[in-house]
């Protein structure tokens, strides 16, 4: 025991994506592109939601705007240090940046996952009960459940980055991915992970389940209640206001699944789905919220209209 105290490890080097040297300037142009225009598409839809007064007082678009501040956080913590991988030399992450960077993807993310349900929960209340919708989704009410979201991502990152690292690392120090997360990290530990895995399986499977299976129901009535509109306008507008969220959902989950609950978590195509959550996911949101939301996207000429009168 006292030979492994020693010898904790102090920092870790990321070993990133693997690609071909010919590539290295054009995957850092890439990289650079893709995190100034996440930064910059979701500070519009943020500015967008809370300059415009027919939005920012909706619950919809309330939780848009978390979303946006998510998007905008996970890019942040992922892409500068993958971005670092496609530059000479070895850059080490230290000990306690791993921990925070654990720590924050997983509190973002499943902040996420939560979000994207409650987003569902509030659009089934809009078209299947819409009588009853300003009474059980007030704004005070909504930033209450998003409250909710944050705290229930902030303990589940907690919980996930204390099993990690209440673990020895006593060397090697090589983590074989682009960021430091759990089955990465855990390969390094000098004590048995089985526990660990299994925690992190449990855990991180209740969580991707059940939120998927809340909004899947979620959409199997709205479904229902879309289809009994008679008016082909209502399905219309129905189906915009909910086709985006369909889409980033879908654009989500199904790369985390992947990642999380397969057991050859150490493969290219593992790293491949991994950009996703991390990287492209919260570049394509602004996109299609833009593209598919007929409300933002008239927000968008308000604000712009409103400029050029000025």
């Amino acid at each position: 025991m006292d030979n492994i105290t020693n010898t904790l490890l102090t920092e870790f080097i990321l070993i990133g994506i693997p690609y071909p040297i010919s590539l290295r300037s054009f995957l850092f142009v890439f990289f650079l592109l893709i995190y100034i225009l996440t930064q910059l598409g979701n500070l519009i839809i943020l500015i967008t939601v809370w300059a415009d007064p027919q939005l920012h007082a909706r619950p919809m678009y309330i939780f848009l705007g978390v979303l946006s501040i998510i998007d905008m956080s996970i890019s942040s913590i992922i892409v500068p240090r993958l971005m670092m991988n496609f530059t000479p030399g070895i850059k080490p992450i230290p000990f306690s940046g791993c921990i925070t960077q654990l720590y924050f993807y997983h509190f973002l993310g499943s902040t996420q996952c939560f979000l994207y349900t409650l987003m569902a929960y509030d659009r089934y209340l809009a078209i299947c009960r819409p009588l009853h919708y300003p009474v059980l989704m007030t704004a005070q009410r909504s930033a209450f459940l998003a409250a909710g979201v944050w705290a229930a991502g902030s303990i589940h990152g907690a919980l996930q980055a204390t099993l990690t690292f209440c673990l020895p690392y006593c060397g090697p120090n090589q983590v074989d991915y682009f960021f430091c997360d759990i089955p990465a990290v855990l390969r390094l530990a000098c004590a048995d992970t089985t526990v660990n895995e299994l925690v992190t399986f449990v855990d991180i499977g209740v969580v991707v389940a059940s939120c998927f299976s809340l909004i899947l129901l979620s959409y199997i009535q709205i479904s229902r209640a879309i289809l009994r509109i008679r008016t082909a306008d209502g399905r219309r507008r129905a189906f915009s206001t909910c086709g985006a969220h369909v889409t980033v959902v879908t654009v989500y989950y199904v790369p985390c699944a992947f990642v999380y609950l397969r057991p050859e978590i150490n493969s290219p195509l593992s790293e491949a789905a991994a950009l996703f959550p991390t990287a492209i996911t919260p570049f394509l949101n602004p996109l299609i919220y833009t593209l598919r939301n007929q409300e933002v996207k008239l927000a968008l000429r308000r604000r712009m209209g409103g400029s050029r009168t000025k």
